[in-house]
């Protein structure tokens, strides 16, 4: 990377396990945990602020800092709006990740007022195949959401993750994105972990997923950004139009390339939905997890990944979506998370 761009580094903060809905895809498993207390959670924002302040004084790099904060519902989370306000005094570029339902007028008014990049509301289809995965009366409550957090300036990203139950209704959202207003319409794949490990049937062949994909992004409409953190999907895409061979990532699947997950009892994970503790941030330096971490380093060792994740010459920029992999071999009774990505359609 050069380093005269800003290199971005995010952080997943899963701030609380609790959750208003019971969707049947979701990846926690519905158990509680202990939760860090304020004081502890603005403490780490400290060190994460510290630690890429001494990154970019050590090596001269420029880093756009920037938090996604989820749950659970980041909602039920009481401190929320001074967590909120911290990172914001620190300068990162915040968004959050919810359901939608508890966001009153007031609650949108208040995250403009923080200044908060966007709001991504996640919507699995139209009304009855919405509440077929998050539950009866969930949808009404999610619109509602949207449309406050639309009145009072903030841009929002609406969300589905794909598989069999939903896949015929991309369209349906597509429209309704149109109707509502927001600024971006985004998707991911099914990950069939956690509650959602009994949906392993539901996941999309990968023919399928290349004929969705390929219906997905000719779609086009004034206003309306298509957007994915798929590293298969961005293939598809011209830009990322690029064959090469080398053994350094420089895009594609975020796991120990650009962001951590941290869990609401501190836990360090790759990635929320890759379940591989790598450490916790109340007892170790994100910056030794960052560099010594085995986990971390495997991920970025080509020579590491197995079938045509390792072999493919867009490893570089794609190395697939490694929670997938690792759910899938999971349920073959592996476990690896260095498989390849069973729905990858490139090579």
């Amino acid at each position: 990377m050069s380093i005269n761009n800003s290199f971005d580094f995010f952080i997943q903060w899963h701030l609380t396990e609790q959750c208003n809905l019971h969707c049947t895809h979701c990846y926690q498993t519905g158990d509680r945990m202990h939760e860090m207390t304020l004081p502890e959670i603005k403490d780490t924002i400290n060190e994460i602020s510290d630690t890429l302040s001494i990154w970019m004084n050590t090596y001269g790099i420029n880093f756009t800092p920037s938090v996604n904060l989820t749950g659970g519902e980041p909602f039920l989370k009481k401190d929320i709006f001074e967590i909120l306000d911290e990172f914001r005094s620190r300068g990162f570029d915040i968004y959050l990740l919810t359901n939608g339902t508890l966001i009153d007028t007031a609650r949108a008014k208040r995250l403009h007022d923080l200044g908060i990049r966007g709001v991504q509301v996640s919507i699995e289809g139209p009304k009855k195949i919405h509440e077929s995965i998050r539950g009866r009366d969930s949808f009404a409550g999610s619109i509602r959401g949207v449309s406050n957090l639309l009145d009072a300036g903030v841009e929002v990203t609406l969300n589905v993750t794909l598989s069999y139950l939903n896949d015929d209704y991309f369209m349906d959202l597509f429209r309704l994105s149109s109707a509502l207003g927001v600024q971006k319409l985004g998707f991911s794949r099914l990950v069939p972990s956690g509650r959602g490990e009994s949906l392993l049937n539901e996941m999309l062949k990968t023919e399928d997923v290349k004929n969705l994909y390929h219906k997905i992004f000719s779609m086009k409409m004034d206003g309306l950004d298509i957007v994915t953190g798929d590293p298969v999907a961005s293939q598809l895409r011209s830009e990322c139009d690029v064959k090469d061979n080398g053994d350094i990532a420089l895009g594609g699947c975020a796991a120990g390339i650009s962001g951590l997950t941290i869990m609401p009892d501190g836990t360090l994970l790759p990635c929320r939905r890759l379940p591989v503790p790598i450490g916790n941030i109340l007892k170790d330096s994100l910056r030794e997890v960052w560099a010594s971490s085995e986990v971390l380093n495997a991920l970025r060792d080509r020579s590491m990944y197995k079938g045509k994740c390792g072999s493919c010459n867009k490893w570089a920029h794609c190395r697939g979506c490694r929670a997938i992999a690792y759910a899938y071999s999971n349920a073959r009774g592996q476990g690896d998370f260095l498989s390849p990505d069973p729905q990858c359609f490139i090579n």
